[in-house]
């Protein structure tokens, strides 16, 4: 089964303009089968992903934090979690405005910190050409960093899988999926 997929999602929980279920339901009508909500850890309101553990939706929803992790400076990192994986994506790397291998020592620094898998190809989800390059030897991934309705849908991933949060995680983590952008 072919699965759409969005790993970066923010809400009224940190930074962002909608509200949790305004968020799904938004994903919903644009044909997603799963999401993963990843708002700041520094500005995370404390419980209010805990409506999620009560929700039964007909879509899967990943909890998620966007870490803060100092390497020379900060960089944002998506943390997200399914059963027993965790996935973590170094997040909009062309926002760092450095040369490609700065950016891949940055990466390499969070790597060795904390672990990444992966690396977005996209800021505020569009395409930033300038990641995508083989030097940077992670699985890419394209994702809206959705702040408000605007951004919702811009970018996304999919792939063949059932919906098994640790199933599309380590798919993710394989590279085993393909990017898609409007």
């Amino acid at each position: 089964m072919i699965i759409r997929g969005a790993l970066h999602i923010h809400t009224l929980c940190s930074d962002g303009e909608m509200d949790i279920f305004e968020a799904i339901d938004i994903y919903k009508s644009k044909g997603f089968d799963f999401i993963a909500f990843t708002d700041h850890d520094f500005l995370m309101k404390n419980g209010c992903y805990d409506v999620l553990d009560e929700l039964s939706e007909d879509i899967l929803i990943f909890k998620g934090i966007e870490k803060t992790v100092f390497v020379s400076g900060y960089v944002h990192v998506n943390e997200i979690y399914g059963q027993n994986e965790v996935l973590r994506i170094f997040n909009h790397p062309a926002d760092l405005n450095m040369s490609i291998d700065e950016i891949l020592k940055k990466i390499q620094m969070t790597d060795r910190l904390i672990g990444i898998h992966a690396v977005e190809i996209t800021s505020r989800g569009f395409y930033t050409p300038e990641i995508d390059k083989e030097i940077i030897n992670y699985p890419k991934v394209a994702t809206d960093d959705a702040h408000n309705v605007r951004m919702c849908g811009r970018a996304w991933i999919e792939m063949d899988a059932p919906l098994d949060k640790d199933i599309i995680l380590r798919k993710i983590k394989a590279g085993d999926f393909w990017n898609c952008f409007i």
